[in-house]
C-alpha cells in the first residue's frame, strides 16, 4: 500500500483522533494543572541593592518574589516597567491558578501567563479574551534602595 493510499485509508476517525485534544480548549473541569492561592497579606520589602534584584536596575526587567517564604514557591512578580517605574503583580494568573505570570516588554510592557496566554495591562486589566477576571496588581513605595511591595 503507497503512503497515499494509507492516509486516505485512516479517514475521518484519525482525524478526529488527532483533532480532539485541541477542540476540548481550556476547559477547567478536565485539566489537572496546580492551582495556586492568591497571594494574601502582602507587605514586603526587596532590597535593590542585592544580587536577586539586579535584573531591576534596568527598564523591562523583572523578578519572582515570595510574599512569604514559608510558602515554598514565588507569587509576586515584581517589575520595572518600560518608563523606569517599579510595579508589582500576582505571579498566580487569574485565569487558572497557576503560577506563569511574567513580566513581557513587548506592547509598551505587559504581563503574561504562558500557561494559556492571559495577558494583562499593567494595572492588572485583561487585554484578550483568555479570562475577564483581573489580575491582582499591589503597590509599590520605593524608599532609598528599599522597595515595599503592599496592599
Amino acid at each position: 500500500m503507497e503512503r497515499k493510499e494509507f492516509l486516505r485509508s485512516l479517514g475521518a476517525g484519525a482525524a478526529f483522533a488527532l483533532s480532539f485534544p485541541c477542540l476540548n480548549g481550556c476547559s477547567t473541569d478536565s485539566e489537572n494543572f496546580e492551582q495556586f492561592p492568591e497571594p494574601e497579606g502582602v507587605d514586603f520589602t526587596v532590597d535593590l541593592t542585592s544580587t536577586e534584584a539586579a535584573p531591576l536596575a534596568n527598564n523591562g526587567g523583572f523578578i519572582l518574589v515570595s510574599s512569604n517564604p514559608s510558602l515554598g514557591y514565588t507569587d509576586i512578580v515584581v517589575a520595572r516597567n518600560l518608563e523606569g517605574d517599579l510595579i508589582a503583580a500576582s505571579q498566580i494568573c487569574s485565569h487558572q491558578q497557576t503560577e506563569e505570570v511574567r513580566f513581557l516588554s513587548e506592547d509598551g510592557g505587559i504581563f503574561r501567563c504562558s500557561t494559556h496566554g492571559s495577558r494583562f495591562d499593567q494595572d492588572g486589566t485583561p487585554l484578550n479574551s483568555v479570562t475577564s477576571n483581573p489580575l491582582r496588581v499591589f503597590n509599590t513605595e520605593l524608599n532609598g534602595t528599599e522597595l515595599r511591595v503592599f496592599e
